[in-house]
């Protein structure tokens, strides 16, 4: 059912502090500039690897779903983990017939692509992101 690991999500108080340590520690060069989802409360950017990404995510104003994260977390951490699925509305589908809790419905995610999350208590305790595929 899934597909390629694509990213995984970390979440931190200061994406300018983030991206130094990619930088300065363990010397990665292609980092995005950083970008706002403001429906869903997040400030982000992608650290880009080799064989994958981490999309460092920050709060974005006071009602931001990271901040309970970041409350619990104060220095940050892994937040999530993305995998790729053909096509979301199946696999959203596919997901609820398993009994398994889909946290939204589709929509627009940082990579310009329908994703959906679905509920860590399902994951093994990992909050797991669905992201269609790039085409």
């Amino acid at each position: 059912m899934i597909g390629p690991l694509n990213h995984v999500g970390v979440a931190v108080p200061s994406i300018e502090e983030a991206v130094n340590t990619y930088k300065n520690l363990y010397g990665v060069t292609d980092i995005t500039e950083p970008g706002e989802m403001i429906d869903q409360g997040v400030r982000y950017c992608f650290v880009n690897l080799p064989n994958s990404q981490i999309e460092l995510i920050e709060p974005l104003g006071d009602n931001s779903p990271i901040n309970n994260f970041l409350e619990k977390n104060p220095k940050g951490g892994q937040h999530h983990i993305c995998f790729e699925v053909e096509d979301i509305h199946e696999a959203k589908k596919y997901m609820e017939d398993k009994g398994a809790k889909v946290l939204n419905e589709p929509r627009i995610g940082a990579h310009g692509t329908l994703i959906i999350f679905v509920h860590p208590k399902n994951s093994n305790g990992v909050l797991v992101e669905l992201m269609e595929t790039l085409k």
